[in-house]
């Protein structure tokens, strides 16, 4: 995610090893709006807290849902051509819960959907 949005021609390769369905075209989605606008997000996304809410391992794809706390305060939007901060609203949530949906495919867990609760953790 980190590299998608911070680079303005990056692909999604990488982020496709661990990513699909909703999560997948959300992310893609988000980070083109965020570049036609001009803005590049910089910095790093930690991920804390996770706690399995919800598990189905006996299906043929076993899945799990985690809730987790979104940690965004070390990113830094900024203008794709001078680099410098881009103003963001005071009330911009930087650490917030979301919840995850993952599925355990061959090459290991990816995530299908996540959803932003608008909540702080």
């Amino acid at each position: 995610m980190e590299q998608l949005y911070a680079d303005i021609n990056s692909k999604s390769d990488r982020l496709k090893r661990v990513a699909s369905g909703l999560a997948l075209v959300n992310a893609e989605d988000d980070a083109q709006q965020m570049h036609e606008k001009g803005a590049l997000i910089i910095g790093s996304v930690s991920v804390v807290d996770s706690t399995v809410t919800a598990s189905d391992i006996s299906r043929e794809v076993p899945k799990v849902v985690l809730t987790s706390c979104l940690d965004i305060s070390k990113w830094q939007v900024v203008k794709a051509d001078t680099k410098k901060p881009a103003p963001l609203p005071s009330t911009r949530l930087t650490k917030y819960v979301i919840t995850s949906t993952l599925e355990k495919w061959p090459q290991g867990w990816v995530v299908i959907d996540d959803k932003p609760q608008e909540k702080a953790c």
